[in-house]
C-alpha cells in the first residue's frame, strides 16, 4: 500500500495476517500475470511492518537475517529499529531459520522463482484468458514458439470444481503440473475437470515436458499447433513482451 504516492508503507504479510495460503496465491498471481514481477526485500520471508514509524519507514526496517541482536543486520544500533516481538518479530521471522526449514516461505519463494525462469512463455509469448463460469477462478494461457503454459488460480477461500478446455487442440489433452505430481488429463470431449482448494493455484505445461522438442526457432504469429497437427484458435487477448 502506498501513502500519498510517496512510497510503500505496508508489507503484504501483515496485510494478509500472515496467512500462508493467501501469501502463496498472491505471489503465484504476481509471477504468472503479464508484466515484470517485483519482490521487495524481506517479502520472501514474510517480514512485517512497523506502523509506529513515519511514512515509508514502516516498510524499511532492517533485514531480518537471524535471531541474533538487531536481527544480525548490524552490531551497532540501527537507525531504523528492527521489528521485535509479535508474529513478525526477527526472533521468529528470519533468514537463518527459514533456510533450515524446507517448507518455509523463503524456500517456497526460491522454488517459485526458479520455476518462473523455466517458463519463458510468460515473458515472451502472447496470452489468452480462458473464460469460466466461476468468477472466483482465473485461467490464463501463454503461447510462444509452439509451446504453451497454463495457470489456474482460485481467488476464493472455498474449494471450487471447474471444467474447462485448454484451447490448443490435441496437445491440450495433457496438462503437466510443474510444481507437483497433480497432472490433469482431459476427457473424451477435451474438457479438464479440476477441484481447486481454497486459494489454490496450479502451474501447468501443456502437452508434457518434452516441449523443447516442439519449440520453433523463430517467433511466428500463427496459432499454436498441437503435436498431432491440429491448430488452436488464435488468442483473443495477445500481447508480446520482452522478459
Amino acid at each position: 500500500m502506498q501513502l500519498y504516492d510517496r512510497g510503500i508503507r505496508r508489507r503484504l504479510a501483515p496485510m494478509l495476517a500472515g496467512d500462508r495460503r493467501r501469501l502463496e496465491l498472491a505471489y503465484s498471481l504476481m509471477f504468472t500475470l503479464p508484466g515484470t514481477p517485483v519482490i521487495r526485500y524481506g517479502d520472501e520471508l514474510g517480514m512485517g511492518d512497523d506502523l509506529s514509524l513515519p511514512e515509508r519507514q514502516c516498510a524499511r526496517t532492517p533485514m531480518q537475517w537471524s535471531d541474533e541482536p538487531h536481527a544480525g543486520f548490524t552490531k551497532s544500533r540501527p537507525v531504523v529499529p528492527v521489528i521485535s516481538g509479535g508474529a513478525f518479530g526477527y526472533e521468529h521471522v528470519n533468514v537463518a531459520q527459514q533456510r533450515r526449514d524446507p517448507n518455509s516461505l523463503l524456500n517456497w519463494t526460491e522454488r517459485i522463482i526458479r520455476m518462473r525462469k523455466e517458463v519463458p512463455e510468460i515473458g515472451w509469448g502472447g496470452y489468452e484468458v480462458i473464460p469460466t463460469r466461476d468468477h472466483a477462478i482465473l485461467i490464463i494461457r501463454y503461447d510462444w514458439r509452439n509451446n504453451s503454459v497454463l495457470f489456474v488460480h482460485n481467488l476464493d477461500a472455498k474449494p471450487r470444481e471447474i471444467v474447462f478446455s485448454a484451447g490448443v487442440g490435441d496437445a491440450g489433452g495433457l496438462l503437466v503440473n510443474v510444481l507437483s505430481g497433480d497432472h490433469s488429463r482431459a476427457d473424451d470431449a477435451g474438457q479438464h475437470r479440476l477441484v481447486m482448494e481454497g486459494y489454490g493455484y496450479r502451474w501447468y505445461r501443456v502437452g508434457g515436458l518434452d516441449y523443447l522438442l516442439d519449440r520453433s526457432e523463430i517467433d511466428t504469429d500463427s496459432p499454436v499447433k498441437s503435436r498431432r497437427g491440429a491448430r488452436a484458435k488464435p488468442s483473443v487477448m495477445r500481447a508480446h513482451r520482452k522478459q
